[in-house]
């Protein structure tokens, strides 16, 4: 009877505990899929999870190993009881160590002591101790469909005779839940590297173009411009440039931050006419909440924004005396406040400035202010208008030229030499933007492979000829005859060398004709033969 008696004793344990084990394992389940659907940040709420497997299971060490698929090697991303230096030595390939196995076989493996297995790596080194301890080691596959994509692994403390079954169960089971959400951090994580690696790429390719090689500009004084941009470059002194209106101020501020130490780092463009001056010192410094009527948020200032980097203050000439008198302190002090707010913010900023306005006579008028001026004049740079550096006007034609083919899938080998007559003559008041568009639009109306005179603005044309003077608007029907077939003809007879049997043949048209029209329009072949 006494035998029978302690039986049934050890059943209503053996019950016992087999009803506490489901209710805790219900219980972690519970908290584990509420944790998962309660957060959007997922590596939070995976930390959640292993963090409840400690406490509701009595597992330690947990860990979650992703599969980088762009290297195939198996690394820790998510581990709970490990250190940030453990976690970052937790990687493996395919098949190496019982990690590697599993990932690899996709089947799930129990090591009951971790000091009795060669298999067990310690790659993380946060089990030194362990060699001399009963720790169990249990690792199950993370699936996605039937693609491993990771693996969950904890330790438990080994208990002689204990079997391992419902615990294998319940990983299992709980990495079913965690696998759409790892499934998601994988992507995300393989999307951040994509976006870094763009990034990264970006950068090298702005500061490969804003190379001052790699500017436009062979005439002395452009030459002149970049080695004071070379000189300027990796200091930290304020550099003021002035030039008229389309020379390329905005151009020579990037090659100035693209050529320094801070090229890693920021570059913000404030241009300071087109803001109104009401909005212009908030997009400056930023403001408080509240600071005032539909501040409904705390907002960075582009000073804020371009820590550690470079702003560039476009047309600074046109800067609200009250905004000039905050700016004057920034560059003082090299701190400021918020608008609305009495704290203030250190500011690590390289300044660059530009107008098309004579500061000087600003001053005289009192709509700049004289100490910002010596403040802002430290490096001086003058860019020389289009007009007084010529040599520079067909190197500037034919990069254009070959952007807007590109973009418009054009096939334009050249430009014609009455076109190159033309934009020479030009007096470009609009400087480089002013060619630039005369440009594109020369390649958007032109429908053959050279760029002719015809093909250029108007504007261009008119300026050129003998009907200007006269105070009349347009060609006459026989003077724009005229130059479309003087264009023509030195066009063939610069691809012939002068030949006129093969410019004819060119022209499809007769030797005596073009002998005719070369007589007319007082050409010399001769010319052409070089």
């Amino acid at each position: 009877m006494a035998t029978i008696a302690n039986k049934q004793n050890i059943y209503k344990e053996d019950e016992c505990y087999k009803n506490q084990r489901e209710l805790a394992e219900l219980t972690c389940l519970y908290e584990i899929t509420r944790s998962l659907s309660s957060t959007l940040d997922i590596r939070a709420a995976l930390q959640e999870v292993m963090k409840i497997l400690a406490q509701r299971m009595g597992m330690s060490r947990g860990t979650i190993t992703l599969v980088n698929p762009n290297s195939s090697e198996i690394q820790i991303e998510v581990a709970y009881g490990l250190s940030a230096e453990a976690r970052k030595r937790g990687r493996y390939k395919f098949g190496e160590g019982i990690t590697g196995q599993v990932v690899a076989s996709g089947e799930p493996v129990v090591v009951p002591r971790i000091s009795e297995d060669s298999r067990f790596l310690n790659r993380t080194r946060s089990r030194g101790r362990s060699r001399n301890q009963n720790v169990s080691f249990l690792c199950v596959p993370i699936k996605e469909g039937r693609h491993t994509i990771g693996a969950l692994s904890v330790d438990r403390v080994y208990q002689e005779g204990e079997s391992f079954d419902d615990d294998l169960r319940l990983l299992t089971i709980i990495s079913g839940l965690l696998a759409q959400s790892v499934s998601r951090l994988q992507a995300a994580k393989a999307e951040r590297e994509l976006l870094l690696n763009e990034n990264k790429k970006l950068k090298r390719a702005l500061a490969e173009k804003y190379q001052v090689g790699n500017l436009i500009g062979r005439s002395g004084r452009m030459q002149e411009v970049f080695e004071m941009v070379l000189r300027v470059a990796d200091s930290n002194a304020t550099v003021l440039l002035r030039g008229e209106s389309g020379t390329g101020k905005s151009m020579l501020a990037k090659a100035i931050h693209y050529n320094s130490s801070r090229r890693s780092k920021p570059f913000i463009t404030v241009n300071c006419s087109a803001l109104p001056e009401t909005l212009i010192e908030s997009e400056l410094f930023g403001h408080e909440k509240g600071a005032f009527t539909g501040a409904h948020l705390k907002k960075q200032g582009r000073f804020e924004q371009a820590k550690g980097g470079t702003i560039f203050l476009d047309e600074i000439g046109e800067l609200p005396h009250s905004v000039q008198v905050k700016l004057l302190n920034v560059i003082q002090e090299k701190e400021f406040q918020r608008l609305g707010g009495t704290r203030s913010i250190k500011s690590n900023v390289r300044i660059i400035a530009a107008t098309n306005k004579n500061l000087e006579e600003a001053m005289e008028a009192g709509s700049f202010r004289e100490d910002l001026y010596y403040r802002l004049n430290v490096f001086p740079i003058f860019l020389p208008p289009l007009r007084e550096r010529p040599t520079d006007i067909i190197l500037f034609a034919e990069h254009f030229l070959e952007r807007y083919c590109k973009e418009n899938n054009k096939q334009i080998r050249g430009i014609s030499q009455p076109a190159v007559d033309l934009l020479m003559q030009h007096n470009w008041p609009g400087n480089v933007r002013e060619l630039q568009n005369c440009i594109e639009r020369a390649v958007l109306v032109c429908d053959e492979d050279v760029l002719r005179a015809h093909h250029l603005p108007p504007t261009l044309q008119y300026a050129h000829t003998a009907n200007e003077k006269s105070g009349k608007k347009f060609f006459s029907l026989a003077d724009a005859v005229a130059r479309l077939e003087r264009e023509l003809i030195e066009e063939a007879l610069r691809e012939s060398k002068g030949n006129q049997t093969k410019a004819a043949q060119l022209l499809d048209t007769s030797l005596r004709i073009i002998n005719y029209k070369i007589n007319k329009y007082d050409i010399d072949p001769s010319l052409f033969k070089a």
